[in-house]
């Protein structure tokens, strides 16, 4: 009988290609009485979708129908697991379904969708040009091919906006670098915000700057200069000729290049950015290694304030935390012996 024949094998008397015929009818209309069976389950609703499923994967596997209707079988397979969100498993069914038929169009169309819901935008652009060559006035691959445009378009532009923000954090660290500045983790960003420094294009650093009053735990913060009265300052102690300027030395760990990237991108549309190539996967950067303080050293360094701002940024015990952050003291006041005897220190940070 035909059904012992080795793999193979040729039928060799007329009963066991009698047999054989049998056979393939039987296969073929087991796989079309699955298919019907699996069409049926899917108009009965979501609790029959994984018989669907089973259907359908049975009559594939009895590999007895045409290639045109094994691809309306894979077809409709990627038509169920659509509907229930595996799109992966129904995008590989729906690329199966369009190499046994390409011009398959519903294959095409839902190869489109389950790559357009795995954000596969210019793979789901490609099913639905192939799809509209055999289908022109096919209104669903029209609709959706628009949706891929603005989506694609979208993305573009998010792309593009991301490069920028990681291409303008690169060049501050660049700039950063030739300057010989030491960038520590950001400080009183519940002051600050997310304010950053920014690097024109002339190549200029400019500088948000923090001032710090620690007599009375108040502060300014600088975007552009002005000097208006201190509503506090009853006693008018902080007059201009009375107060000094200070910088808190070695305030905190120098970042590598990778935290400051990181932490410039913070609150852009490169926030999620984490990879920035070889260049920038390394630990603490050579530029960025601050001096380790000797046990004497001062705390408090005095800033002569007739120096330039990158003068006193670029000094070997000048750790910037984010920001530029100065501390401002009045010679007039009772505080000014206990700030510069080392008596007082700043409150710990969260």
């Amino acid at each position: 009988m035909a059904l012992w024949m080795e793999a193979g094998a040729e039928p060799k008397t007329e009963k066991e290609l009698a047999d054989l015929d049998a056979i393939a009818a039987l296969k073929q209309s087991t796989a079309l009485q699955l298919k019907e069976k699996g069409n049926e389950y899917v108009k009965m609703g979501k609790k029959h979708y994984s018989d669907a499923i089973d259907c359908y994967t049975r009559a594939i596997n009895q590999n007895a129908l045409s290639d045109a209707e094994q691809s309306i079988l894979y077809s409709n397979r990627t038509h169920v697991n659509l509907l229930l969100g595996n799109y992966r498993r129904a995008l590989q069914d729906a690329e199966g379904a369009t190499k046994l038929n390409p011009s398959n169009v519903k294959a095409l169309y839902r190869a489109a969708k389950a790559s357009f819901s795995l954000n596969l935008l210019a793979e789901a652009k490609g099913h639905c040009e192939k799809g509209l060559q055999h289908s022109s006035s096919n209104e669903e691959l029209k609709k959706l091919a628009k949706q891929i445009d603005i989506q694609k378009s979208e993305k573009e532009r998010r792309d593009a906006e991301v490069s920028k923000e990681v291409s303008s954090a690169k060049a501050l660290v660049s700039a950063f670098e030739t300057r010989g500045l030491k960038i520590g983790k950001p400080m009183y960003q519940e002051l600050t915000g997310l304010k950053k420094p920014t690097l024109d294009k002339n190549n200029i650093l400019h500088w948000p700057v923090l001032l710090l009053y620690p007599e009375v735990m108040s502060s300014d913060f600088i975007e552009e200069f002005c000097c208006p009265p201190l509503p506090w300052d009853k006693e008018n102690a902080y007059a201009r000729d009375a107060i000094e300027l200070y910088y808190e030395a070695y305030a905190g760990v120098c970042l590598s290049k990778r935290d400051i990237l990181l932490y410039l991108l913070e609150g852009t549309a490169a926030s999620h950015v984490e990879d920035f190539g070889n260049e920038e996967s390394g630990s603490a950067q050579s530029s960025n290694k601050g001096s380790i303080p000797q046990a004497d050293a001062a705390r408090w360094v005095k800033i002569n304030e007739k120096r330039a701002l990158y003068d006193v940024l670029k000094e070997p015990s000048c750790v910037v935390p984010g920001i530029p952050v100065f501390w401002v003291v009045s010679r007039n006041s009772s505080f000014y012996k206990d700030f510069k005897s080392g008596n007082w220190s700043p409150p710990e940070l969260a």
